[in-house]
């Protein structure tokens, strides 16, 4: 990264997003996030993030948002709505994101999405898949979209998010069929490790904490380095 550059980031108000604008602005990093609400904005812009408001469901909201002077470096995405929240921004809200980064001449293209999309749903029990489904199915129409956008691109597959201090035992794979939890900030401190990894352009990986995951599976766990 230069300078001049920054990180765009959707998804900062909660959750892994939140832990990732914490992550990078602690490196010292120049992060912008888009934000729905003014709610956490205060917040963020605390810790040194530039906010924009704005909705990733609305196409205008984000191309104003990226498409500027300052050239983005990287986007990372970590949108997506719950049942209960009407539309859910996991496909439509990241290919907003993703057209726009096309347009704007992103260098990467960071998606956190979910162990269970595409290839990896041999992870998860049919009773999970009941589910999850129809979210599973919008997170792989956008993982889909990335990889047919022309974009240098990471997939981060977590598994069950939990809410605690960083173990340091978070780790990448490409074997599709693991599943396990992991800790928000362990997936925060994995997406910044992929920021300037060119080993893990166009990869897709599932992300568990080495100690938390289910059966006894063997499996290799990818190197960044």
């Amino acid at each position: 990264m230069t300078s001049a550059s920054y990180i765009f980031l959707a998804g900062a108000s909660r959750g892994v997003g939140r832990e990732i604008a914490q992550y990078l602005t602690a490196q010292q990093l120049k992060v912008k996030a888009l934000l729905r609400t003014a709610a956490v904005a205060t917040e963020l812009e605390k810790i040194g993030i530039e906010v924009v408001l704005g909705d990733a469901l609305n196409v205008e909201d984000v191309e104003r948002a990226m498409l500027t002077d300052e050239p983005i470096h990287t986007v990372i995405s970590t949108i997506g709505g719950l049942p209960s929240e009407g539309e859910r921004a996991d496909y439509p809200g990241n290919r907003n994101l993703i057209d726009a980064a096309v347009k704007a001449g992103v260098q990467k293209f960071i998606l956190v999405s979910s162990i269970g999309a595409g290839n990896s749903v041999v992870a998860l029990s049919p009773q999970v898949l009941v589910a999850l489904g129809t979210v599973l199915a919008e997170k792989d129409k956008a993982e889909q979209h990335l990889i047919a956008s022309g974009l240098t691109y990471t997939i981060i597959r977590p598994g069950g998010l939990k809410s605690e201090p960083a173990t340091g035992n978070g780790v990448l794979t490409e074997d599709p069929h693991i599943s396990g939890s992991i800790n928000r900030a362990d997936v925060a401190q994995l997406v910044a490790r992929c920021l300037n990894s060119e080993r893990a352009n166009n990869k897709i990986f599932s992300a568990i904490d080495r100690n938390m995951q289910f059966g006894q599976r063997e499996f290799a766990e990818f190197t960044l380095e």
